[in-house]
């Protein structure tokens, strides 16, 4: 799948998916990588070393801060895939140094999937 490169890089991981947007102020616990966002689908679940693939993020501009956060504790996610990535998250991941492309049809992943993302030429693969 062909995108728009956000943040430059290479990753590859397990994806972990939300049809919901998500928020990281108040969403994620940047020093677990938990999800902790009340009813949130992936409310539980840890992002930690994963593909994090969602539709735009939501949310507090200090959402940007717990992404460089999360990255300096050791819990971020390896890579961001959107269909939208708007201007927290694209501000979070080059902050932080992860790879992050949008403009990609997220319906075509599911959690589970095994994923590479080659932010450098804005693609991500499904192996």
């Amino acid at each position: 799948m062909k995108g728009r490169t956000i943040s430059p890089g290479k990753a590859q991981g397990e994806a972990i998916v939300s049809r919901e947007p998500m928020g990281f102020y108040g969403g994620i616990d940047p020093k677990t990588g938990v999800v902790i966002e009340k009813g949130h689908e992936l409310e539980g679940k840890c992002i930690k070393d994963k593909v994090l693939v969602f539709p735009q993020g939501k949310g507090s501009t200090v959402g940007s801060y717990v992404i460089y956060g999360m990255k300096k504790n050791g819990v971020a996610p390896v890579a961001i895939v959107n269909k939208e990535t708007e201007t927290i998250v694209a501000t979070g991941v080059i902050l932080a140094g992860i790879p992050c492309v949008d403009s990609i049809d997220i319906d075509k992943i599911k959690t589970g999937d095994k994923l590479v993302v080659d932010a450098d030429n804005a693609k991500v693969e499904v192996e």
